[in-house]
């Protein structure tokens, strides 16, 4: 018994040490690519994995099917890294760290020490997903949080006589960029380049993929199609997303008291329990011998 807590402690000590290097190491920008708007940051470990994808690709275009591809390519879109990454290439870099974390096992097996090993190829198989599903995460909450003060700002200038287009142009402009910012950018090119403003607008919600924002466009592609104003629209859509980001807030909050009771249990109180009660413990064993 104490030697499977043991384990399961070492097994949780290397967890959080490779997830604090996955954190220290996730720092590696990308060249910025021509036509790009900002750098991508992609983990150090992922570049260990770039020479071996020369021979891993074929085996990827063989046996994996169009389904989980094109599956893979949304998620790479949805977490902006499509320029960085094709979808063969993230599946190589899975596939990777998959025998990566099968070689740690063998090895593992072969020591006879199978614990730590096994918990550990399994924090290194799932690294890749886990990150990309991170990444998606904190970019729709970007997004989210964005898109209602754009949508003030937006709504001002149409009401007062401008055009939706100059008017997200001289926004976008000066803003910082930010998520949402890139993805209006390429929409706005896509514009400038002939393509209708409904479709550039709905494929950006199809390539986000973020509730808030397609709901949005939803509503500007209805009002153009329908002759209603633009600009009363926007100002609907800003209220809702407003009110929406102040319920997560305060959900958020709420859940807050509920979480804590975790990391008390299992890390504050068995602390405070050795230090009141370790003492008198020695000394009643001492009593008794």
């Amino acid at each position: 018994m104490l030697s499977l807590f043991s384990g399961i402690c070492a097994g949780i000590s290397c967890g959080c040490i490779v997830f604090f290097l996955g954190r220290v190491l996730s720092g590696v920008e990308f060249e910025k690519k021509e036509g790009a708007f900002t750098n991508r940051r992609v983990p150090l470990v992922f570049m260990v994995a770039m020479p071996f994808l020369k021979i891993i690709q074929p085996l990827v275009r063989l046996f994996c099917t169009r389904v989980v591809i094109s599956n893979q390519q949304v998620k790479l879109n949805m977490a902006g890294y499509s320029e960085m990454f094709t979808a063969e290439k993230f599946i190589g870099i899975r596939v990777f760290f998959l025998l990566v974390a099968l070689g740690i096992l063998s090895l593992g097996v072969l020591s006879g020490r199978l614990m730590i090993p096994f918990l550990m190829s399994i924090l290194i198989a799932v690294y890749p997903g886990v990150w990309l599903s991170s990444t998606i995460k904190a970019r729709h909450l970007s997004i989210m949080k964005a898109l209602p003060n754009l949508l003030d700002v937006l709504t001002l200038s149409v009401e007062s006589g401008r055009d939706l287009l100059s008017s997200m142009r001289d926004i976008l402009a000066r803003r910082k960029v930010d998520p949402l910012g890139e993805e209006l950018m390429i929409a706005f090119r896509e514009i400038q380049l002939g393509r209708k403003r409904a479709e550039a607008l709905k494929a950006m919600a199809d390539r986000v993929r973020q509730i808030d924002l397609t709901a949005t466009v939803n509503a500007i592609c209805q009002a153009d199609e329908l002759g209603v104003s633009i600009g009363q629209q926007l100002r609907i859509q800003s209220d809702a997303q407003r009110a929406k980001r102040f319920a997560l807030a305060e959900k958020l909050a709420n859940e807050s008291s509920v979480k804590i009771i975790i990391p008390v249990v299992l890390f504050i109180l068995p602390a405070v329990f050795i230090i009141l009660l370790g003492p008198l413990i020695l000394q009643t064993i001492e009593m008794f011998r």
